[in-house]
């Protein structure tokens, strides 16, 4: 299921083996497990008649970008290189350092290479899932996860803050682990550390929706037809970008359970159900936050109690809870 799909970095290796000149400088950006330059991309390259270290220097520069991000960018986010040999790899640190203004770190291997994106999406998911599971710990001791992680991020050293959500998404983060733990299985490794956390954020979705039952439960609200808003649909703040985004998930759980469901996202209008936030709220009995957009940070909750709404189910963390509170709204959020 979770097997990644090379296709399209052979489909693309293909085309390029047959249409270069000697000499060229093939870089690989795509985010792949270790090995994949050494046991596929090469053998396609020779395959074709091009001697790599020769013909063709085959060299990984994994991708670094932040959608959204004001301060880091293509241009200045550092950048690490590895290569097949020595030559392609002086030349990749002349092409980068021409191009980049951020530092370009040379690799002593192209494995390494292609293991530094690999460790750090899964470094974000491991540390991701343990706040996710500090959040279903803490709903149980009446503790604010939230507020926790803000005490523990006034230490200056040796903490570093993640934040619990309704789920993990985006195209790097839910699915680059599973590329080293099925690479690793067939060297004959288990990496029971990485599959417990890609367990602990795929769990999250249902778990919001659980959340929002048990809301409904305290003032004897049935799931089933209940009108229910669902703000947000990208997978993150402020960007348009849907890619295995929890809200799918999300959806799923809530169409089991008979939930009629209403969509919205200024961001993401194609894949909204109505074509404003206002209409949304007139249609909805409960809200469930899947996107902390900043369009939706800045709704006064009394525009909620104004327009019904008996229950908030804040996926993001992003919404004033004491706030919604004092309206006598049902507030769950994740941890909170």
């Amino acid at each position: 299921m979770y097997n990644p799909d090379l296709g399209p970095v052979k489909g693309a290796a293909g085309a390029v083996s047959r249409n270069l000149k000697k000499g060229a400088l093939v870089v690989l950006e795509s985010t792949v497990n270790p090995g994949v330059c050494e046991e596929i991309i090469a053998p396609i390259f020779e395959k074709a008649g091009q001697k790599v270290g020769q013909d063709v220097h085959i060299v990984h520069c994994p991708e670094r970008i932040n959608p959204g991000d004001e301060k880091w960018n293509v241009i200045n986010i550092p950048r690490v290189v590895g290569s097949l040999d020595e030559a392609g790899l002086k030349a990749a640190l002349a092409f980068y350092q021409d191009i980049i203004e951020g530092e370009i770190r040379p690799m002593k291997s192209i494995r390494e290479a292609e293991a530094v994106k690999i460790v750090e999406n899964s470094f974000r998911d491991i540390n991701i899932a343990f706040v996710n599971e500090l959040a279903k710990s803490f709903d149980a001791l009446g503790i604010d996860v939230m507020d926790v992680i803000k005490g523990a991020s006034t230490k200056p050293f040796a903490f570093m803050p993640h934040f619990p959500s309704c789920g993990v998404g985006g195209h790097c983060i839910p699915v680059d682990p599973y590329y080293l733990i099925e690479r690793a299985k067939q060297s004959g490794f288990d990496h029971k550390f990485l599959k417990i956390a890609r367990e602990t954020n795929n769990s999250m979705p249902a778990y919001t929706v659980e959340l929002l039952q048990d809301a409904l439960n305290e003032i004897k609200m049935p799931m089933k037809d209940t009108a229910v808003g669902v703000l947000g649909i990208s997978y993150k703040s402020n960007v348009d970008d849907v890619r295995e985004s929890p809200y799918f998930k999300i959806i799923k759980n809530l169409k089991n359970y008979g939930v009629n469901i209403f969509s919205y996202d200024p961001h993401v209008a194609r894949l909204s159900d109505v074509k404003s936030l206002e209409e949304l709220l007139k249609k909805s009995e409960a809200l469930i936050v899947v996107t902390g957009h900043k369009e939706f940070k800045e709704i006064d909750p009394k525009i909620f109690e104004d327009n019904g709404i008996k229950v908030i189910i804040d996926g993001a963390n992003c919404l004033d809870k004491d706030a919604i509170k004092k309206t006598g709204m049902i507030y769950k959020g994740i941890g909170r």
